[in-house]
């Protein structure tokens, strides 16, 4: 570029055009091998054994490896110490935040890497609830911003299974205010404002942050969420350890940020269609879609300036692209499609179910 038309930039479109120079020369000079073509990527999950977590992700998702109680597996995850790596192929073993700095926009999207640098922006989770969750709510990204430095936590549920009378907390069941909110924690009588949902497999629930919220027990479900880890904990139903210590509350932050009105929008109402992309939550932080396929279904991404990630729900597909072998994804598995493969086959080897996230910037 001429030395005049560097000039006449603005200062941060110098800094972001060295800054782009300066990671493709980092490209060059990395230890990843930079020869082969990017490939869909799936990850080592990491594990987390919560008080009231079971055995089901092990048992129905195959995650057999993981501790005596498994609550969550963290499918996709740039949070910071619990980043994945990639569990195959010539990228296996490198942390998805060294891919993005040497990968930059062919991995996750031009945009994507402007807006977000190294951090992967979404978390994907499988989380099975043997025991009901604490009652908790999440800071939105201005608030997290200001208190913890983090990003906001607005997140999605799809429920993959939920046993008979199965239920989740989500909201108010009227509308309420600070000082009454605070009467029916103190007294014990929380649950007589909560919004109480009953709940069955294909159920999907969008929550954004600053809403009330709870899993109950019997329900596995995956969640697709911005990247953060910032949550209030509310009520813990009284529960205690070994020593008789319940879990640390964050009330003081948890009341400046809930939303006390009762909502109509609870629960998200949608029509399955096979072979179709059927949309489920559209909003600033992910986009997320579902997919029944019986037969081989071809999808464009040339007009998506992002990742798209699959998580897989239900049987088992194989996931042809250009330039390379075809990837397995089977129930209970997630995957990583970079940006730069802009054409892929989904071709179910018997009846199965997707996820399917990606940006729109």
């Amino acid at each position: 570029m001429d030395i005049r038309a560097i000039s006449a930039l603005t200062f941060e479109q110098t800094l972001h055009i060295l800054s782009h120079s300066f990671c493709y020369f980092c490209r060059a000079n990395t230890t990843l091998p930079m020869e082969n073509t990017l490939y869909p990527l799936k990850f080592k999950p990491v594990y987390k054994d919560y008080i009231w977590g079971g055995q089901r992700l092990k048992t129905e998702l195959g995650k057999e490896n993981g501790p005596g109680i498994l609550a969550e597996s963290w499918e996709i995850s740039g949070v910071k110490d619990n980043v994945t790596v990639v569990a195959e192929g010539f990228l296996a073993g490198n942390p998805l935040d060294e891919l993005i700095e040497v990968y930059m926009g062919d991995l996750v999207g031009e945009k994507v890497f402007e807006k977000f640098g190294t951090e992967f922006p979404v978390l994907i989770k499988f989380i099975d609830a043997k025991e009901k969750l604490s009652v908790q709510v999440h800071p939105d990204d201005r608030y997290a911003a200001e208190h913890h430095g983090s990003r906001g936590k607005t997140e999605m549920w799809y429920v993959i299974d939920a046993e008979e009378g199965a239920e989740l907390i989500s909201g108010f069941s009227r509308n309420v205010d600070d000082k009454i909110f605070m009467e029916h924690l103190e007294n014990k009588k929380l649950s007589e404002i909560l919004n109480f949902e009953p709940v069955k497999a294909g159920d999907v629930f969008f929550l954004p942050a600053g809403r009330l919220h709870a899993i109950g027990n019997g329900i596995m479900l995956a969640e697709i969420q911005e990247t953060s880890d910032v949550t209030y904990r509310i009520y813990d139903w009284d529960r205690v350890d070994a020593e008789g210590n319940g879990r640390e509350l964050h009330l003081d932050h948890a009341v400046k940020v809930m939303d006390y009105k009762k909502r109509e929008d609870i629960r998200t109402r949608y029509d399955r269609i096979e072979n179709s992309t059927i949309n489920l939550a559209d909003c600033p932080h992910f986009t997320t879609s579902l997919i029944d396929l019986d037969k081989p279904v071809d999808k464009d991404f040339n007009l998506i300036d992002s990742f798209v990630v699959y998580i897989c729900t239900e049987g088992k597909i194989m996931v042809n692209y250009k330039g390379g072998e075809a990837v397995s994804l089977q129930k209970g598995e997630s995957m990583l499609v970079p940006a730069d493969l802009k054409e892929i086959s989904l071709l179910p080897e018997e009846k199965s179910t997707l996820l399917e996230v990606y940006m729109k910037i």
